[in-house]
């Protein structure tokens, strides 16, 4: 009986586990976006544009990056949650944009992936 109980126990905590937003987790999934992204100092536009200081700024906002008119148009501040809803289906957060990517559709992958983003000031350093 006590078996069952301490089973039922971890059971209970792992999703609270598994939810915790992991940066170093996030940098190995940010593999999937470096063809076309980058972060940290001396980031530079690519085929997307650079992504340091992500949370907070507006969209299509980059210097220099020639963003669709969709995504210039979304009038969009990013945050945790606009941004989890904008990887998780970009077609369907910001109809028209140009990203050729169809999201990242595992929940815990997206929060690491956010926290590793967030990590970043504007200039390219850490937090």
């Amino acid at each position: 009986m006590l078996r069952w109980v301490v089973a039922a126990g971890i059971m209970l905590a792992l999703p609270t586990v598994a939810s915790a937003q992991d940066a170093e987790a996030g940098k190995k999934i940010f593999a999937k976006c470096a063809p076309c992204h980058s972060v940290g100092p001396g980031a530079k536009n690519k085929v997307g544009p650079e992504l340091n200081g992500l949370i907070g700024r507006a969209s299509g906002a980059v210097e220099g990056f020639n963003y669709s008119p969709a995504m210039k148009g979304a009038g969009i501040t990013w945050d945790e949650t606009s941004l989890g809803e904008y990887l998780a289906d970009p077609k369907k957060k910001v109809p028209g944009n140009k990203m050729l990517f169809a999201g990242v559709k595992d929940e815990i992958e997206r929060g690491d992936l956010i926290a590793y983003l967030a990590s970043f000031n504007a200039d390219g350093s850490n937090k």
